[in-house]
C-alpha cells in the first residue's frame, strides 16, 4: 500500500504545527509503507520508501486584490497535484490549502480520501482578516471535503467534538489520532549558544513563548499580561511569521511599551529552527501557550517533552496534552458560546496567565516537579511510532 500526503508546509518551509505534523508523520509512515509528499515549494528528494515533491507558484500576472493570492495559488497547486501521475492507493490532506487537491485525487483517481483536522475555519473568524472573501471559499471548501471524506481524524477529542458540532459526517468515519513527538529529538540539552545569540541573561530565569504572531495564537494577551508579572525573571517571546501587517504593527507597538516599563522582555522576532527552539525550551523555567484557539498544540508537548512546565489556557486539545496541576497549569478564558475570536474579558485573562506564571516562578520546586512530570507524559503518550501504526491501520480499514 502506498500513501500520498498532500500539505502546503514541509521542511523546509514549516510555520506551524501542521508542518510539524506532517514531517515526522512521513518519516515514521515510510518506515512501514511507501509515502508519496507533495506540498508548496521547491523540495525534491526520494529516499528509500519517502519521495517529496514541492511545487512552485508563478503569480505575477495575478490582478486579484492580493488577500487573494494565496487561495487561487492553493487551487492552483492543488491541480498541479493532480496532474502529475497519482499511484498512490490513498490520499491524506492537511489543512485547507490542500483540500481541493485531495478533492480531486478522490474524484478523478478513485482512491479514498482522508483528512486529518489540524484547525477549523468557522473557528477562525480573524481569518477574514488575512484572506478577505477567500475566507468565505475556504470555509465551503473545508466543510465539502470533510463531509465528502471517507475518513476524518480530529488531532484531539475537543476538535472531534468541534467537527462534529459543526458539520455533517458520519460518526463512523470519525477518529481521533493525537499529533506526536520525537522524543529523541526533544529532550532537554545543556547547550545555551542560542540565549547568547539573542541576547537571553543565562543567569536570571525566563518564560518562553514560542509561535506565529495570529490572533489563534493569543501572543497580545501574554504581551497584554506582562505588565501583572512579578519582577526577577526575564519574558522570551520567540515569535514570528505575522498574519497579517496590521497584528504585525499591533504587536510591535504592544511588545515596545512593555519594553519600556520592564527590562528583560526579549523578542526573537523570527521562526528558529528546531535545534535553536529545544536550547530555548531547555533553557526556559516556564513555556506559556496563551492560545484562544488551539485543536492540538504541539508547542506545548514539545516543550514538556524538553523537560519545561507549562501555563497554557484551558481551550480545545490543550486540555488532553497538559495536565492542570501537575505537568503545569491551565488559565480560564472566558469566551462566548465556546466560539474562539477573543476573550470576553481579555484583562482578566491577561491577568489570570500573570497570576499563574508568578505562582509558578516563585516556586522552583513545583516547576522541577511538573518539568519532570511533562516529560513522563510525553513518553508515555505522544511517540510517532505509535501514531504513525494507527494511521497505517485506518488506511488499510479504507484500501
Amino acid at each position: 500500500m502506498k500513501a500520498l500526503l498532500l500539505t502546503n508546509e514541509y521542511p523546509p518551509h514549516i510555520y506551524g504545527g501542521a508542518g510539524v505534523h506532517v514531517q515526522y508523520l512521513s518519516r515514521e509512515l515510510a518506515k512501514l509503507m511507501p509515502v508519496d509528499v507533495r506540498c508548496f515549494g521547491d523540495q525534491s528528494q526520494v529516499s528509500k520508501n519517502l519521495s517529496v515533491l514541492g511545487f512552485g507558484l508563478v503569480s505575477s500576472a495575478y490582478t486579484c486584490p492580493k488577500p487573494l493570492n494565496s487561495v487561487f495559488g492553493a487551487l492552483q497547486r492543488s491541480l498541479d497535484f493532480n496532474t502529475t501521475n497519482i499511484d498512490a492507493d490513498v490520499v491524506h490532506c492537511h489543512t485547507w490549502y490542500s483540500h481541493f487537491g485531495g478533492i480531486l485525487a478522490k474524484l478523478n483517481y478513485g482512491i479514498p480520501l482522508v483528512l486529518t483536522v489540524h484547525s477549523l475555519e468557522p473557528l477562525r473568524p480573524w481569518k477574514r482578516e488575512q484572506l478577505g472573501g477567500g475566507y468565505d471559499f475556504t470555509c465551503w471548501l473545508e466543510k465539502t471535503a470533510l463531509e465528502m471524506a471517507d475518513a476524518v481524524i480530529a488531532v484531539s477529542e475537543e476538535t472531534k467534538s468541534d467537527v462534529n458540532r459543526l458539520f455533517s459526517i458520519d460518526p463512523a468515519k470519525m477518529h481521533v489520532i493525537y499529533n506526536g513527538i520525537d522524543l529523541s529529538e526533544y529532550h532537554k540539552v545543556s547547550s545555551r549558544n542560542v540565549l547568547k545569540r539573542f541576547g537571553i541573561n543565562p543567569v536570571e530565569p525566563y518564560v518562553l513563548f514560542v509561535g506565529r504572531i495570529a490572533r489563534q495564537k493569543g501572543i497580545i494577551h501574554l504581551v497584554n499580561a506582562i505588565k501583572h508579572m512579578d519582577p526577577g525573571f526575564q519574558v522570551v517571546l520567540c515569535a514570528g511569521a505575522p498574519d497579517t501587517p496590521e497584528i504585525a504593527q499591533e504587536m510591535k507597538q504592544a511588545v515596545a511599551s512593555v519594553q519600556r516599563s520592564r527590562q528583560g522582555v526579549i523578542w526573537i522576532e523570527e521562526m528558529v529552527d528546531t535545534k535553536s527552539k529545544i536550547e530555548l525550551y531547555s533553557g526556559a523555567a516556564a513555556f506559556v501557550c496563551p492560545s484562544i484557539y488551539e485543536p492540538f498544540g504541539i508547542i506545548n508537548l514539545e516543550a514538556m517533552a524538553c523537560g519545561t512546565p507549562v501555563v497554557a489556557s484551558n481551550v480545545g486539545g490543550i486540555k488532553e496534552v497538559v495536565v492542570h496541576g501537575e505537568t503545569g497549569y491551565l488559565v480560564s478564558v472566558d469566551q462566548m458560546d465556546k466560539s474562539p475570536f477573543e476573550p470576553i474579558h481579555p484583562d482578566r485573562f491577561a491577568r489570570d496567565l500573570a497570576s499563574r506564571i508568578n505562582e509558578l516562578m516563585r516556586d522552583p520546586a513545583k516547576r522541577h516537579a511538573f518539568g519532570a512530570a511533562g516529560r513522563r507524559r510525553a513518553e508515555n503518550l505522544f511517540g510517532w511510532e505509535a501514531i504513525a501504526r494507527q494511521t497505517k491501520s485506518l488506511y488499510e480499514s479504507l484500501v
